[in-house]
């Protein structure tokens, strides 16, 4: 897909959506890429919109895309943008498995697996490729402007296979790892759902607000 198409975001489906992923979390220990977590975000678009609010720059959650094109050389398993501050969340999935994250090693007690460094591999290569198109035509097409600001989001792995010091590791990864100046963020499944249902609270605490 080479083009997002116009999205509603809806508060009460991606509430609903959201039960639906604690519930396939709690039902399997280990997902897989292809058979659970693709079909699973590609059926629930609100949930996936939501995700895109992860990023620190998207707010509206009005466009939306699955297996995004970047341009003929890469792809997205997912993106979510606001078309009014021209901002992009970039989101790639991975499997869901006890050695997704991190694997033994012979240096370190554990080393980041090759899942892992695959996943995150493509996110450099996105932006890479973003900068070298950014004062084209086509991305002054994709995105509305040259200026046009975007993020990363690799999910992967599940919490409970990551033992404390690896949790660290990789918490450091989230919070300290820039690609390009673009925040890049690395999030096991049960991270997301819970990141996730944060944002949900957060906005219906928002609406009785204003109610």
């Amino acid at each position: 897909m080479k083009s997002f198409e116009a999205f509603s975001f809806s508060h009460t489906a991606a509430v609903a959506e959201l039960a639906d992923f604690k519930a396939m979390l709690a039902a399997k220990d280990e997902l897989s890429e292809k058979d659970d977590i693709l079909p699973f975000f590609r059926q629930r678009r609100h949930l996936s919109s939501l995700i895109g609010a992860l990023s620190p720059h998207v707010t509206a959650l009005d466009r939306l895309a699955f297996e995004y094109d970047l341009f003929g050389d890469f792809s997205c398993d997912l993106a979510v943008g606001d078309s009014y501050r021209l901002a992009y969340a970039l989101i790639e999935f991975e499997d869901a498995r006890a050695r997704s994250v991190f694997e033994s090693g012979e240096k370190y007690t554990h080393e980041w697996a090759r899942r892992f460094e695959r996943g995150f591999s493509q996110l450099v290569d996105w932006f890479w490729k973003l900068e070298d198109q950014s004062r084209s035509n086509e991305f002054r097409h994709r995105f509305g402007s040259t200026d046009a600001r975007f993020s990363a989001i690799l999910v992967i792995g599940r919490s409970h296979f990551l033992p404390p010091r690896e949790r660290q590791r990789l918490n450091w990864r989230l919070d300290r790892v820039i690609i390009n100046s673009n925040k890049a963020m690395c999030l096991t499944f049960d991270d997301l759902y819970h990141e996730l249902h944060g944002r949900l609270t957060h906005l219906e605490a928002l609406a009785k607000q204003s109610g």
